[in-house]
């Protein structure tokens, strides 16, 4: 067997594979729907699933298509399986919500190019949600965002699978700037002191919340 294709996911039959191009924060174009039709045409790809992250992950191709179906793509990797930053994932916020106090696309996309790919000691998931509402899922997720009318909440260590874990709030009533280097700061923090692979819910446990605060808010 060659080495695993670019992107690729080997699946349950040990044959095939799965890839998920990237789409920031779930937002598509037209052009992007067209060129992931054309490819699923083309290549018979069995199974398109809209996932968890806001992605459409495209199931069971036979690895010497994996490479041609990335080149009729032209798209990014999204990262599915690496010990990294994985997906930012956002609610509609103020741009279509009404419900919406804070803009949660547009941050989402903000820490969706700055940490998409960054290495870490394990998987780790982003949710914006631009209302208490939290349709972003960000209490479960590794890091999260909280839109309330006096700023942003940051939480963290959240876990929705395995050992489900509601994330501490780790500071609030932020403006942007401020709670994008919240994020950094924790971030590099859980990088730089976590074992590997062990996610960030266990770190937080682990560590405690308040020790964390001290660390990262000083």
């Amino acid at each position: 067997m060659s080495d695993t294709p670019k992107g690729a996911i080997l699946q349950r039959d040990k044959k095939t594979y799965a890839i998920v191009p990237r789409t920031p924060v779930g937002l598509v174009t037209p052009e992007v729907l067209e060129a992931i039709a054309r490819a699923a045409r083309k290549y018979d790809v069995p199974i398109m699933k809209i996932t968890s992250g806001q992605r459409i992950a495209m199931v069971g191709l036979e690895e010497d298509k994996v490479d041609m179906v990335w080149d009729d793509l032209k798209m990014d990797v999204g990262p599915a399986v690496g010990l990294c930053v994985h997906y930012v994932q956002a609610c509609p916020g103020t741009e279509v919500c009404s419900l919406g106090v804070r803009d949660s696309l547009g941050f989402g996309l903000e820490l969706e190019e700055m940490l998409v790919g960054y290495e870490m000691p394990a998987k780790l998931k982003i949710g914006v949600s631009g209302c208490p509402m939290c349709c972003a899922e960000s209490f479960v997720r590794d890091v999260g965002l909280i839109g309330k009318k006096k700023g942003w909440t940051v939480v963290v260590g959240g876990n929705a699978s395995g050992r489900p874990r509601i994330a501490d709030v780790l500071a609030k009533d932020l403006d942007r700037e401020e709670a994008r280097g919240v994020i950094k700061r924790f971030v590099d923090y859980y990088r730089d002191n976590s074992g590997k692979r062990q996610r960030s819910a266990r770190f937080v446990e682990k560590v405690g919340i308040d020790a964390i605060r001290e660390a990262v808010l000083g």
